[in-house]
């Protein structure tokens, strides 16, 4: 059995640009892409948090340090600079790898630096 874990998340970034012209993808700053471990091209999920948008692209690196998050080609309709948005990737694990799997989750300022790390998300109280 194959399962689907959640590998890698960028937590609230803010997007910077928005490029409908652009050829679509989604930049990322080089620097957020290797904390998180996702690699170039890698298929992401990007939830809106600003406007509840939920779209599908792919990471291109961005300059290294840059803090920017551009949105483009047709997913730049679902997202506007200043949108705050989670951007998650996903992979395949069998049963004996998922239990050990732990997530690289990277938290960020509203200037798209990281302000901690982590490999697992507190329990929810009720």
């Amino acid at each position: 059995m194959q399962l689907t874990l959640l590998k890698a998340k960028l937590h609230r970034a803010r997007v910077t640009h928005a490029e409908v012209d652009y050829e679509g993808s989604c930049a990322i700053d080089g620097d957020l892409l290797d904390a998180a471990g996702i690699l170039d091209y890698e298929q992401l999920q990007i939830y809106n948090v600003s406007n509840g948008e939920r779209f599908t692209t792919y990471a291109i690196r961005a300059q290294a340090g840059s803090g920017i998050i551009s949105v483009n080609g047709a997913a730049a309709h679902r997202a506007a600079p200043g949108d705050r948005v989670i951007i998650c990737v996903y992979a395949q694990f069998n049963a004996a790898e998922a239990i050990n799997h732990k997530p690289r989750l990277v938290y960020l300022d509203e200037h798209n630096r990281i302000t901690r790390t982590a490999n697992a998300i507190p329990v929810q109280a009720a």
